[in-house]
C-alpha cells in the first residue's frame, strides 16, 4: 500500500533552501502561499522552476479546506513565514490534520532574527504575540492584550512582541508612554521592519518618539528596560495559599483566604481541562487554580472594568498565562467558550437560573460550586441545581480571625458563606 502523502509546511524568509527542502519543493504537486509570502518566495532560485505549481490563497480557512480536500491525492507544500511553530500556521495545521500528517521545516523566526539584528541575547526574553490573525472577524483570543504591555514591562526587562496592523509599534509605544509605571523604567523600543526583505530597517527610540512614527509591515517590536525588575513585583514562590494582601483587589472585594481554600478543595480540579470562574472579581480563585494546575485552561469571567484591570495585573504578576480573561455578563459571554470540566460561580448578576440552564445545554459533566452569603441565594442555587439534575450538598463556613484590642486578642467573625456544590455524572462528592 502506498504511504499517505505528508503535508509539508516550509518556513521561508531568511535562508536559502537546504537540499532536502529543495527536493520537497521541486517534487510537490501544489505549493500554497499567501500574496505576501509569494513576494518572498519569488526571491528564491527554485521559484522559476515551480511557479506553475504555486497557488495563492490569502484566507486561512480556504487554505485549510483546500489541503483537506487534496492532500491524500496530491503532494502539497505550504509556504509559511519563518518558523511555522512560533505563533504561526503550524499550530492550526496540527489541530486540523494531526502530527502524523505533517512535516514541518522551519526557517529562522522573526523574533530570533530581530534579536540578532540588534545584537541582544534572547534566551532571557519574554515572548508574546499580539498578532490576532489576518481575518478580523475570526481573530483568535490571545493570552495578553496591548493594554497588558505596561504591566509586562514591570515584570520583564526584555520583551519581544509579534505585531499586526491593529497592534502596531506606534500603538504599543503610545500605551507605554501613557503608563507611569512603565515610563519610570525608561524602556527603549526597537522596531524591526520587514526583516529578510531588501528594505529591512531597524528603528530605536523611547516610547514617546516611537509613538509618533509610521512603520511598514511586517515588523517586530523589542522592548528593553534600563532597570532590572524589582524583587517586590516577583510572585511568591509558594504554589498554593496566597493571602489577600498579595492579590491586588478593590475595596475588600475578594474571596477570603479560608473560603478560597475550601472552595478549591471542593472543586476537585483536574490536572488538565477547562475551568470557568464566573464573577471572578479580582481573580483570586482563578489565580490559585491556574498556579496549582498549569495544564488547566482557566476562563475568568467578569463584567466590572475595575476588577478586569485587577485580574490582568494579577495574571501578569503571578505569571498565570493559562488564564483567559473574558469581559462581560454571564451567560451571554459563556456561549462560545469551550465546555467546562469545573465551574465556580462567585457572582451571577441575577442570572443564576440562566447560567445553570446553559450548563445543561452544554452537557456539563463535573462539579459546579456556588458561593453565597444570602439565604435567598442558597435556596435558589440549591433549587436550580437540583432542577438541572445535579446532586447537591452544602457546607456553611464560618471564619473568625484574631483582632488585637487593647492588651489582648479577640476573635472577630467574618460573614458566614454557604458553599453549594452540584455534581453530575459520576464525579465524587
Amino acid at each position: 500500500m502506498q504511504a499517505a502523502n505528508k503535508i509539508t509546511i516550509i518556513g521561508i524568509g531568511y535562508k536559502p533552501f537546504d537540499k532536502k527542502t529543495r527536493e520537497i519543493i521541486l517534487g510537490s504537486d501544489v505549493i500554497l502561499a499567501s500574496k505576501r509570502l509569494l513576494e518572498v518566495f519569488q526571491g528564491y532560485e527554485e521559484f522559476e522552476v515551480v511557479r506553475d505549481k504555486v497557488s495563492v490563497l490569502n484566507n486561512i480557512s480556504e487554505t485549510i479546506e483546500f489541503i483537506r480536500n487534496n492532500y491524500k491525492t496530491k503532494k502539497i507544500a505550504l509556504i509559511a513565514s519563518g518558523d511555522p511553530m512560533f505563533s504561526g500556521i503550524g499550530r492550526r495545521a496540527v489541530e486540523e490534520f494531526g502530527k502524523d500528517a505533517l512535516e514541518i521545516i522551519p526557517d529562522l523566526s522573526s523574533i530570533q532574527t530581530a534579536f540578532a539584528r540588534i545584537k541582544e541575547p534572547w534566551d532571557d526574553a519574554f515572548l508574546i504575540s499580539l498578532h490576532g490573525g489576518p481575518e478580523p472577524a475570526k481573530r483568535r483570543r490571545l493570552p495578553y492584550g496591548i493594554q497588558d504591555i505596561p504591566y509586562l514591562v514591570e515584570r520583564h526587562n526584555k520583551i519581544a512582541i509579534l505585531t499586526d496592523r491593529e497592534n502596531n509599534p506606534a500603538v504599543i509605544a503610545k500605551v507605554l508612554s501613557l503608563s507611569p509605571v512603565a515610563h519610570s523604567l525608561s524602556p527603549m523600543l526597537y522596531v524591526c521592519e520587514r526583516l529578510g526583505y531588501e528594505d529591512e530597517k531597524i528603528t530605536e527610540g523611547p516610547s514617546e518618539e516611537i509613538a509618533g512614527m509610521l512603520f511598514s509591515d511586517p515588523n517586530v517590536v523589542i522592548i528593553l528596560s534600563s532597570q532590572s525588575v524589582s524583587p517586590a513585583v516577583k510572585p511568591p514562590s509558594i504554589t498554593f495559599g496566597l493571602v489577600e494582601d498579595e492579590i491586588l483587589h478593590s475595596r475588600g472585594l475578594i474571596t477570603k483566604d479560608e473560603i478560597r481554600s475550601v472552595t478549591i478543595h471542593k472543586l476537585r480540579l483536574p490536572q488538565a481541562g477547562v475551568f470557568w470562574d464566573i464573577g471572578s472579581g479580582s481573580g483570586s480563585i482563578s489565580i490559585e487554580a491556574a498556579r496549582l494546575f498549569p495544564g488547566l485552561k482557566v476562563f475568568a469571567i467578569e463584567k466590572n472594568t475595575e476588577q478586569i484591570l485587577n485580574i490582568k495585573k494579577n495574571k501578569i504578576r503571578f505569571e498565570a498565562s493559562n488564564i483567559e480573561i473574558i469581559e462581560g455578563v454571564a451567560p451571554d459571554v459563556l456561549k462560545e467558550l469551550p465546555s467546562p470540566d469545573r465551574v465556580f460561580i462567585g457572582g451571577s448578576s441575577g442570572q443564576l437560573e440562566e447560567i445553570i440552564s446553559l450548563l445543561t445545554k452544554k452537557m456539563f459533566s463535573g462539579i459546579a460550586i456556588i458561593n453565597a452569603t444570602k439565604i435567598e441565594t442558597l435556596a435558589q442555587a440549591t433549587a436550580e441545581l437540583q432542577k438541572a439534575g445535579f446532586r447537591v450538598d452544602m457546607s456553611q463556613v464560618s471564619v473568625s480571625r484574631t483582632k488585637a484590642v487593647d492588651n489582648g486578642n479577640f476573635l472577630s467573625a467574618l460573614n458566614p458563606v454557604f458553599i453549594i456544590r452540584g455534581t453530575k455524572n459520576g464525579e465524587k462528592e
